[in-house]
């Protein structure tokens, strides 16, 4: 009988599932089409980086520029590829990034933070039968979750 391998696990923060629409470019670009901007989704968001798919590999150390817009604002980070595999199911690459600073950590979280607050606003909508302020929900997510989130994130 085969000796089973043990898995080393490397990540460091909880990863939480959220698709948000992206923007990416490589910084350290080797040929015309590396300068060229991707847009993707991301597939999960950590404390740490997050994760996209993509139609093309970017290699592994590369420094990459994302964007992440929410309503009228684009957030900017710096992030550097730590994996980069071909998804068997989808023929798309999962590209794993880590932040590169702690200010780019915080900007993500933030833009995570406000797609759960908006998500938060369409279903109370839903339930109340009427259209619910941004602000409105913002203020009610706050009291109800806010400590939550930051005992889950921070």
């Amino acid at each position: 009988m085969p000796k089973k391998i043990p898995i080393i696990e490397q990540r460091h923060f909880i990863r939480h599932p959220l698709c948000i629409p992206l923007e990416y470019r490589i910084l350290e670009k080797t040929s015309d089409k590396d300068s060229q901007p991707q847009r993707s989704m991301t597939i999960n968001i950590s404390q740490g980086g997050l994760m996209f798919s993509a139609r093309r590999a970017v290699p592994q150390n590369r420094i990459i520029s994302v964007k992440m817009p929410f309503q009228d604002k684009v957030f900017n980070v710096r992030a550097k590829v730590v994996h980069c595999n071909k998804n068997s199911d989808t023929k798309l690459y999962n590209i794993g990034v880590s932040f590169y600073r702690f200010t780019d950590a915080f900007k993500a979280k933030l833009i995570e933070q406000l797609y759960l607050i908006s998500e938060y606003r369409d279903l109370r909508s839903i339930q109340l039968g009427r259209d619910v302020s941004l602000e409105q929900a913002s203020e009610e997510w706050i009291k109800r979750y806010s400590a939550r989130f930051k005992r889950l994130y921070w």
